[in-house]
Formats: structure tokens, C-alpha cells, sequence
């Protein structure tokens, strides 16, 4: 675990002194913040010491470049494949392309790196709806997107993650964030990246079942509840 930590310390800030996006605040936080919330979470020291790596392979510098092998190396196969399975391939590509095959990726990934990737997406949107408290919309420049697009890809995250494993220890705190960035934005705008199915008063019975396009919820309303499923 030490070693993971100096490790991601070496990649994040000795070689190129990486900030969180538009603050002052070195990166570092965030890597520890994640291996911190898998521990809390109970996962295993492999995906744990992932948790901690997991930015390392996507944003080391060319010059000090991490690769799947380096980790493999240092920390084990298993910790090379978590990381690599969470980080984009290609970051010359448009925004919206590799928003979209991260997204993708997600319906192939195993429970530990739907683990590792939860992780990181509770973090990077805890911080946000921290800073969103303090500063409005203004921390949506920070990113490549605008405030609409950048939510929504968020919000397909984090239900392509709920639904690709139910059980997850995370999934819970990852729907409460999840309803909170839907809040983020108007009415038209909440209707566009989740649209819902008008069901005549005449065709409705207490016993059809429903599913909720926000948090995946899915039952009906004398009960049979599922949180996650589709």
C-alpha cells in the first residue's frame, strides 16, 4: 500500500506537479481519496492499491509514461488489469468519443472494477457538488464539456455502473449522487437526458410495474422494489 502511495505521488507530482482541474490543490488528493473510500467499502488490498494507481497509466507525462506492464511489474497483473480497465486508451480523441467508449467499457467490466471506477466517480462528483455549493456554475468551466453535457455523461456513468452490478457496496451512494446532479440542471434538461413514459390513467393498475429513469429503481407501488435494476 506504501509503495502504491509514493508511487502515484512520483506520477501525479514530482514529474508534473498535477493539480485537480481549476484549483489549486495538488492531484494527489484525489487518487488517495478513492483508495480510502474502496477501504471503507471492504475491498481487497488489490483493488484498493487500483483505487490508488487508477489515474496513473491515463495521466502520466511522456516523458515518465505508465504503462500497463510497469504496473504489472511493481504491483501484480491484477493491479495492472483494474487500472488499465478504468483508464481511456486514446486522450487525442474528442471528449464526446471518449466519454462514450469509457462508457461502453463499463457493460464488460468485473465487480472490481466497477468498484475502483465507483469510486473515482463518487469523488470527482462529491467534489463538484462541494464546489457547486460554493460557486454555482462557474466550476463548469473547469471542464472540456459545458455544465449540460458534462452532467449527463456523468449521470450515464454512474447508472451503466449501478446496473452492471446491483449488489455493489457503492451503488447506494452512487444513486444518492446521481439524483443530486439530476437536480443540477432545468426541468427541459432533466426530461431531455431522462425521458419518461406517460402511462393513460385508464391503462394504470397499482400492480404495473415501473422503472424509474434516474436512479433505475424498478417495482411497483404495493411494493416489489428493486433499487439498480433495469
Amino acid at each position: 500500500m506504501q509503495e502504491a502511495l509514493l508511487f502515484a505521488l512520483d506520477a501525479h507530482q514530482f514529474h508534473q506537479q498535477q493539480k485537480r482541474k481549476g484549483k489549486d490543490v495538488p492531484y494527489i488528493v484525489h487518487p488517495l481519496a478513492v483508495g480510502l473510500l474502496l477501504a471503507h467499502a471492504g475491498a481487497k488490498e488489490e483493488t484498493i492499491v487500483a483505487g490508488i494507481l487508477h489515474d496513473t497509466i491515463e495521466d502520466s507525462t511522456p516523458e515518465h509514461k505508465v504503462t500497463k506492464q510497469i504496473l504489472s511489474e511493481r504491483f501484480g497483473p491484477e493491479v495492472a488489469r483494474l487500472v488499465a480497465s478504468v483508464s481511456e486508451t486514446d486522450k487525442t480523441l474528442p471528449w464526446a468519443e471518449r466519454k462514450r467508449r469509457a462508457l461502453e467499457d463499463i457493460a464488460r467490466f468485473d465487480e472490481e472494477s466497477v468498484l475502483v471506477k465507483s469510486a473515482d466517480v463518487i469523488c470527482n462528483a462529491e467534489e463538484l457538488l462541494s464546489d457547486y455549493a460554493r460557486d454555482g456554475d462557474e466550476v463548469f468551466s473547469r471542464f472540456n464539456a459545458g455544465k449540460e453535457k458534462y452532467l449527463v455523461s456523468q449521470m450515464r456513468v454512474i447508472r451503466a455502473l449501478v446496473v452492471r452490478w446491483p449488489d455493489n457496496p457503492l451503488s447506494e451512494r452512487l444513486t444518492f449522487i446521481l439524483r443530486r446532479l439530476a437536480f443540477m440542471g432545468d426541468d427541459s434538461y432533466r426530461k431531455a437526458a431522462f425521458p419518461t413514459l406517460a402511462i393513460p390513467s385508464a391503462e394504470y393498475t397499482p400492480q404495473m410495474a415501473m422503472v424509474c429513469p434516474v436512479c433505475g429503481w424498478s417495482g411497483t407501488v404495493k411494493g416489489d422494489k428493486e433499487a439498480g435494476s433495469s
